[in-house]
Order: C-alpha cells, then sequence, then structure tokens
C-alpha cells in the first residue's frame, strides 16, 4: 500500500521561538522517533537513548525556569511539544510528559539551594524521572496511601510499595508521597528519593496490552533512607502537592491523546486515499468521509479544549476544572478514534501490519492514568454542584 504524508497540524503559536521549537520537535519525532516505533513497541523496549537525545535538545524541562536549564516556555507551547512526540509514538510523548510531572514538586515547592541542587541534572542533564504516589490497595483513592516515612535523626526511612509507575526500574530519580503523619491526606509528605538508594528495588515490568515500550512497574521501598534535605515542601504538604502536579499531568495525558488520536486519523486517510472498491477510492463514499469528519472535528474540539485549559495556568488562573475536561473529553476521544481507524481499514486494521490496532490498544490506558475518567467526571461535578452530601 503506498504511503500517504500526512499534513501537520497548523498550529497557532504565541512567538516564533514556538515555531522553531515545534520545527525541531518535528524534524525530531520524523527523524529518530517513527521510524523505529513500531519495531521497539512490539519487541517492548524502552528508548532510553531517544530520552537522552531529548535531554540534549532541551525538551526535558520545557515548562521550567530557565535558570536552572528549563525552556521556560508556556504550557501552551510545551503541551503542543507533547502532542507532536505522542504523534510520532506514544511512549516517547507520555514518558516526556511523566518525567515534567515528577520533576513538578522541586520545582514548584523545592527551596532554593534544592532546586539549585537537583533541578539542572533533572531538567537538562540527561536524568529521567517517576512519580510515585499509586499504590497496590492505594489508586483514585490515594490520600488511602500506606508507604511510610518514619524520621530517624536528619534523615527519613521510607518503607512501602508503589504500584503503576511508568519509568519504575529505569529512573534516575522519583518524587515519593510517603505518610509521616495521621491517616488521611494531611498526613502526606513528598519525598525526593534517587533512583539507585540503597534499599529501592523494582519488581519486573507489567505485562500490558499497550504502551509495551513504556516501562510500568512496582516500586519497593525496603528501609530506604533519604536525608532530610531532599524533603520537598512541609511536611503533611504532600497530597496538596500531588493533586497540584496532577492537574498540570492530565493536561498532559490530554496532549498526548490527541497526538495520539491525529496519529490514527493520519492512517485513516492514508488507507482510504489508496484502497480501492467497487471500482473507487474507499475515501469516496459517503459513510466512510462521515467518519472522518467525525474524528477530525473531535480531535479539534480536544485540542481546543487542553489549549483553553493551558491559557489559564500560563494566566495564574485556576484551572483544574477545565484540566479535568481536557482529560476525560481528549482521552475518550482518542479512543473513539482509534477504535473507527481500526474500523475504516477494515481487516488490515486488525493486524499488526498496520499502526491503528497499536494505536487502538495505547488509547485505552489514556483513559485509567493520572486519574480515571470517572474520577475527572467527579472532579468536574464537585466544581459544577459542590461536594457530595455526607
Amino acid at each position: 500500500m503506498p504511503d500517504r504524508a500526512p499534513q501537520p497540524v497548523d498550529r497557532q503559536l504565541p512567538t516564533d521561538e514556538a515555531r522553531d521549537l515545534i520545527s525541531l520537535v518535528r524534524d525530531i519525532a520524523q527523524r529518530e522517533i517513527a521510524p523505529r516505533a513500531a519495531e521497539e513497541e512490539d519487541a517492548g523496549r524502552f528508548p532510553r537513548e531517544l530520552f537522552t537525545l531529548l535531554s540534549e535538545s532541551g525538551l526535558l524541562g520545557l515548562p521550567y525556569d530557565s535558570e536552572y536549564g528549563g525552556g521556560e516556555q508556556p504550557y501552551e507551547v510545551y503541551l503542543q511539544v507533547l502532542e507532536e512526540l505522542a504523534t510520532a509514538r506514544l511512549t516517547v510523548g507520555l514518558g516526556v510528559s511523566v518525567h515534567t510531572l515528577a520533576s513538578y514538586a522541586l520545582a514548584a515547592y523545592g527551596t532554593k539551594e534544592q532546586q539549585a541542587e537537583h533541578l539542572p541534572a533533572m531538567l537538562g542533564g540527561g536524568l529521567l524521572g517517576a512519580y510515585c504516589l499509586s499504590e497496590p490497595a492505594s489508586g483514585s483513592d490515594a490520600a488511602s496511601l500506606r508507604t511510610r516515612a518514619v524520621r530517624d535523626g536528619d534523615d527519613w526511612v521510607i518503607t512501602g510499595t508503589k504500584a503503576w509507575i511508568t519509568h519504575g526500574g529505569v529512573a534516575d530519580f522519583c518524587t515519593v508521597m510517603a505518610r509521616t503523619g495521621e491517616e488521611g491526606s494531611r498526613g502526606i509528605t513528598a519525598f525526593l528519593v534517587p533512583g539507585d538508594a540503597e534499599g529501592l528495588s523494582a519488581a519486573l515490568p507489567e505485562k500490558k496490552m499497550g504502551m509495551k515500550g513504556s516501562p510500568t512497574a512496582q516500586l519497593h521501598f525496603d528501609g530506604v533512607r533519604v536525608p532530610d534535605a531532599r524533603r520537598v515542601g512541609e511536611e503533611g504538604q504532600g497530597f496538596a502537592i500531588a493533586l497540584a502536579a496532577l492537574d498540570g499531568g492530565r493536561l498532559g495525558i490530554a496532549a498526548c491523546a490527541i497526538g495520539l488520536a491525529q496519529a490514527a486519523l493520519d492512517e485513516a486517510l492514508g488507507y482510504a486515499a489508496e484502497r480501492r472498491q467497487f471500482g473507487k477510492p474507499i475515501a469516496d463514499f459517503q459513510g466512510l468521509r462521515f467518519m472522518i469528519a467525525d474524528m477530525a472535528t473531535q480531535i479539534e474540539a480536544g485540542r481546543a479544549l487542553y489549549l483553553a485549559a493551558a491559557r489559564l495556568r500560563d494566566a495564574g488562573r485556576p484551572y483544574a476544572k477545565q484540566a479535568a475536561m481536557a482529560k476525560l473529553h481528549c482521552t475518550d476521544t482518542a479512543m473513539r478514534v482509534t477504535t473507527d481507524a481500526v474500523q475504516i481499514l477494515g481487516g488490515y486494521g486488525y493486524t499488526a501490519d498496520f499502526p491503528a490496532e497499536r494505536y487502538m490498544r495505547e488509547a485505552k490506558v489514556l483513559q485509567i492514568v493520572e486519574g480515571t475518567n470517572q474520577i475527572q467526571r467527579m472532579v468536574i461535578a464537585r466544581h459544577l454542584a459542590g461536594p457530595e452530601t455526607r
């Protein structure tokens, strides 16, 4: 089947610098990421060297201060970079989003001394991060986490297990939420833990439906000792830090979802233009044309929604409701669009010879990570109707 090159998304970017940045990202995506995506995902290979390249290119710290090696880009631009990366390969786009999430606690709540010591390596020194909140018995109910940190002199000793950790076993640092006090959300504190800390180990990666190139694993903390200088924020502030990080992280997932949906639409369009039945391309049939029109409309609506939320964030205005809406809509869109792409390709869409089936498998996890879409609906409803009656 001949290839039909997809047309780049026409982006409304705020500066010439941002336009140059998107051009750089597209070049890296076309040369280094997309050509290897199918083979490496099938083999379950994590492309660590790509993250090294992204770090060297200044793409692992885009929304953070240039003082510490960040790109000092608005979220409006950073998220469009994520979308471009996810269009080429979701493992890469999602990996950058998770690294940004893992860096947030220190960048937003760390002391000047902590930031000066650690952020340059995290943002531009080749390090890769993991975000450790969920546990085997604590997913949506994150405030019930059981991993505990006990004070011992000038150190904290962390014991427990974290689950569903993206980059588990390969991360150079982990932002860890652990219980230091009372039950519930007020007894949780954040820590910056080195990936090679003594007593920290990773289980075998989970065997997943999709995203096989992105390692997801449990992390075991067996008396991991970290100095108090690696505590981020105040004691008991960890849950608030975690929620603030997740608001931004949900926008990252939304952007990645739209990138994946865009890749599926591009694949469907290319196939429909070349596949002939009844003497003409199947793209000429009205039923299929309506499917494509709906796919494109859902993608554009999702892109507009996540960008509107990003602009609120950039303006320093509350955006938690809009972040939840964007995560909900964009990930549901990715699931619908990738499913329709498989349908358009027919029998070929169900085979691994075409990427549509991989896109469909990958889309499912986006409705689950960083707050299931049922949790997003709860968040939105609370903003609209107030807390539930107890």
